[in-house]
């Protein structure tokens, strides 16, 4: 999975980056078929702001917005709430998936 992290009007220290980096790895173990992953982070007004976002198979994609007290805050509670919309997603998926195996078998 691609990865690209991006700031705008602002700096972000190393480890910082490597944190989010680390994150969005752990968001592409639950997504399905990750492609491509972006985290933004700005700084709007002086009011720490991250955008992660995760595109994910047949053109799915999941974003979450997040300001918070620093830029590291801000990261965690954009990654939760991506990690939350994963969540709902996969048992849809899961659901489509046992409907089709029960329409191969025969009723009982």
């Amino acid at each position: 999975m691609r990865i690209t992290i991006t700031a705008r009007h602002c700096e972000i220290p190393d480890e910082l980056r490597t944190r989010a980096r680390t994150l969005v790895e752990r968001l592409s173990r639950v997504a399905t078929r990750p492609h491509d992953g972006q985290v933004l982070f700005s700084a709007d007004h002086g009011t720490p702001t991250v955008e992660v976002r995760v595109h994910a198979g047949r053109g799915v994609v999941h974003v979450a917005t997040a300001e918070g007290g620093d830029h590291r805050s801000a990261l965690d509670l954009a990654v939760a709430r991506v990690r939350r919309q994963l969540g709902k997603a996969a048992p849809k998926r899961r659901r489509v998936a046992a409907a089709r195996r029960a329409v191969g078998r025969e009723p009982r």
